[in-house]
């Protein structure tokens, strides 16, 4: 089964579930539909019985008769609106989930970032207008047919009017469709734009606010969504104006029923309670039209979501992968080409090289070189375009999510920890997780000792982001949550950048112990104390790997190309700067050894 039949399966299943609600929505309205007559014909009883006999029983009789039918359709319309409300809040409820994954998936190359995220945004608006009266509309459409065969059963001209009117209606709902789909495309487009504009000045408001750019970001955000607004314009003026013309001409209509209704009474072609008839038969007959007019831009949204969940969630199912075993021999990465989500320019080109269990490579290179590419590729956030990465020989998108992550501990270059405590924080939010696996995680990290030493230990709020925490226990706690578990696969982008003698320190006890266990630590080098806990080093510029080998044999040769790397007080020729080639010397010389070093 491949990935698109498997969406199609998911968003398939969640129809399957509603279809009794749809079924009983459908008898509804056909209930409904039918009761709708009860006007007209008490009309047609009245003017062409009650004021012919004038017989006040038969008034009576008919209208406690009428009475009892309208209330028995309230109750039916009432009973179908609670269903259609609760058939969104069932859609809601079988993909919200899925809808969720979405925002943390991995973004398809090419793909604008946060696309997948609009995916909860487009399951609430399909709930939105299965709640709303153009639903309603929607399944009172199939009985205007029924209304204008009512009318040609009364005469056959009354009829002709009413299938013009109906297909002038149609052609106002069909020119005002061709103009708010473009409109809702622009308006979508740039609602995204400012949502992203929006959360990230939210994110980095400190910032912001100390660098002085907030006016100028305030400028940047007024102008998306000035034009936003525009698009929004647009499209509800052209609602409105073709609702306006609708409900205008529909009122015209049923007037010109009238007049033609009175025209064949005249001629005594047919009565008078069939001219009151025909009228109100054609007013109901036609005010789905109406509704669904006023309604369009709903419609609209609602279609243009479920196209988007179609492709959005595309790559959020994994029911047609295998379970398979767990890691436990080998990484191979094999001519690694890798696309930055929004963009289609390369930032990893053919790169490859090997590591065994045990073994702890360490990825050094200038800076936008492609190394935290690489590591984002890695763990399988970003999907490569060409090439494969290979876990035991497997594709690692041939694994389940469920079954991966579990089995790999990354450490972002940009740390982030999420609002809640410490220990969930380590665990990484399993609400299964043992206290002992989270203390192991800990004490692995080098960070219980700090971790205890809080007035609320593992229990402390790290606040939105880790807020409450330094940036040095910001990522030794994330090293923590890298290491919970005992991954097989450790990737750790720039993990000493925040952190001091000590944690450093820590950092390479970490590092060891990860290899004594048999896992396989990569590790994004900027700083050169973390190069004597590794066995091979890869060097990436430009995106390419121009050299792989045991870390001994890697250092000889870049000495040898850059003799004025090891001076610390000029810039390395070979652009990793004194941090690294000016001490790789004397880090190596005091740094733990390494397995085959």
């Amino acid at each position: 089964m491949n990935t698109q039949s498997t969406i199609n399966s998911q968003l398939g299943s969640a129809r399957r579930a509603l279809r009794g609600n749809l079924v009983a929505i459908g008898f509804f309205s056909g209930i409904v539909n039918l009761l709708m007559l009860t006007g007209p014909i008490f009309m047609l009883q009245i003017y062409d019985r009650v004021l012919t006999s004038q017989n006040i029983n038969t008034l009576v009789a008919l209208s406690a008769l009428m009475a009892g039918l309208y209330l028995f359709m309230g109750l039916i319309d009432a009973a179908r609106s609670r269903v259609l409300v609760a058939t969104g809040h069932r859609f809601e409820q079988r993909l919200t989930a899925t809808a969720f994954n979405a925002t943390l998936s991995a973004p398809k190359p090419g793909q604008t970032p946060g696309y997948a995220s609009s995916a909860i945004r487009d399951v609430e608006q399909i709930r939105s207008f299965l709640s709303s009266p153009g639903a309603t509309a929607l399944f009172d459409l199939p009985w205007i047919p029924v209304y204008l065969g009512l009318v040609f059963a009364l005469h056959f001209w009354l009829g002709m009017v009413g299938i013009v009117g109906a297909v002038v209606l149609l052609a106002i709902a069909v020119s005002t469709d061709l103009i708010v789909r473009a409109s809702t495309r622009v308006q979508a487009e740039h609602s995204s734009k400012r949502t992203r504009l929006a959360e990230a000045g939210r994110r980095n408001a400190e910032l912001v606010r100390a660098m002085g750019m907030q006016g100028h970001l305030t400028g940047a955000w007024q102008g998306l969504n000035d034009r936003y607004l525009a698009a929004s314009a647009r499209s509800a003026n052209t609602v409105n104006l073709s609702s306006s013309i609708t409900k205008t001409f529909r009122l015209a209509l049923q007037s010109a029923i009238l007049a033609v209704a009175a025209y064949l009474a005249i001629n005594n072609l047919i009565s008078a309670g069939s001219m009151i008839a025909a009228s109100s038969i054609m007013s109901r007959g036609l005010q789905p039209i109406e509704t669904l007019v006023g309604g369009w831009r709903g419609l609209v949204g609602a279609q243009r979501a479920w196209r988007q969940l179609r492709s959005g969630l595309s790559n959020e199912s994994s029911s047609d992968r295998i379970s398979l075993p767990k890691m436990a021999r080998s990484l191979t990465v094999d001519g690694v080409v890798a696309v930055p989500p929004g963009t289609n320019t390369p930032v990893l080109k053919n790169v490859a090289f090997n590591l065994e269990a045990g073994e702890a490579l360490a990825v050094v290179g200038p800076t936008g070189g492609g190394k935290s590419s690489l590591a984002r590729t890695l763990v399988a956030s970003w999907s490569a375009v060409k090439g494969s990465v290979c876990l035991d020989g497997v594709p690692i998108d041939q694994y389940r999510p469920e079954e991966l992550g579990p089995q790999i501990g990354f450490l972002p270059q940009d740390v982030e920890l999420f609002d809640g405590t410490i220990a969930q924080n380590i665990a990484r939010f399993d609400p299964e997780a043992k206290d002992e696996a989270v203390i192991a995680a800990a004490k692995a990290a080098g960070v219980h000792e700090l971790v205890s030493g809080l007035k609320e230990g593992y229990g402390a709020e790290v606040g939105e982001r880790g807020a409450a925490l330094s940036g040095g226990q910001r990522q030794r706690i994330a090293l923590a949550r890298a290491l919970y578990g005992n991954p097989f696969l450790v990737v750790l982008d720039e993990p000493n950048s925040n952190l001091d003698t000590e944690g450093e320190a820590a950092l390479n006890h970490a590092i060891l112990a990860a290899k004594a266990r048999g896992a396989i630590v990569v590790v994004i080098a900027h700083r050169a104390s973390v190069l004597g806990a590794v066995d091979k080093i890869l060097v990436i510029e430009e995106g390419r790997s121009v050299d792989f080998g045991p870390r001994a044999e890697v250092m000889n040769r870049m000495r040898n190309r850059n003799q004025e790397a090891v001076r610390p007080t000029r810039p390395a020729a070979n652009g990793f700067g004194p941090s690294i080639s000016g001490n790789i010397r004397s880090s190596v010389g005091t740094a733990a050894p390494a397995a085959n070093g």
